[in-house]
């Protein structure tokens, strides 16, 4: 028996894994949001991410593997971080967009995962309303989790966030409907 999915070269009949890692580091400007997920994240050492857009790690992180698992590049070949369109975006809004793209090229969100890394600020409080608002955008299960570096190195020393996801897609079936084909 043949663990690899037969149906072509295409990818009809097949799965496909992407993965996505984004780092930001932590801004000096006081006033800016910490925006993981598309949640705003408060409390002690919510110090907000450097960055064009809203500097949202974990929606980067995951529309790079949407993007990868499509085959249709990485996320700075669709939102340019020298782009002024993109500067202050909505990082929510720019993963729906990828979500958009990789559905036109045939291919349909089954789940996610993805681990943020950061000492601080404490994000279990928040993991289940980034999975949830991630959710809504994907369109499929997403998975969020929190750890540390435990002192080791730039993420060890809280001079910023990075974030690893996994995204499974499957082709679309049917009619351009999104049901995953079995």
């Amino acid at each position: 028996m043949s663990a690899v999915p037969t149906g072509g070269t295409d990818g009809a009949g097949s799965l496909r894994i992407g993965q996505g890692i984004d780092v930001h580091r932590f801004s000096d400007d006081p006033d800016r949001p910490l925006i993981l997920g598309g949640v705003a994240i408060t409390g002690d050492g919510s110090q907000g991410l450097l960055g064009h857009s809203d500097a949202d790690a974990v929606a980067h992180a995951i529309a790079d593997a949407v993007l990868g698992a499509a085959g249709l590049g990485d996320l700075g070949r669709h939102a340019p971080d020298d782009d002024p369109r993109w500067e202050g975006a909505d990082s929510m809004a720019i993963l729906a967009r990828v979500v958009d793209l990789a559905l036109r090229a045939g291919w349909v969100p089954v789940n996610a995962d993805c681990t943020v890394v950061a000492e601080r600020p404490r994000l279990a409080p928040f993991v289940d309303e980034m999975s949830a608002r991630l959710a809504g955008i994907v369109g499929a299960p997403v998975n969020v989790k929190a750890t540390r570096a435990e002192g080791l190195g730039a993420l060890g020393r809280a001079e910023g966030i990075a974030c690893t996801a996994v995204v499974l897609l499957a082709p679309v079936t049917g009619d351009g409907d999104h049901e995953v084909a079995r």
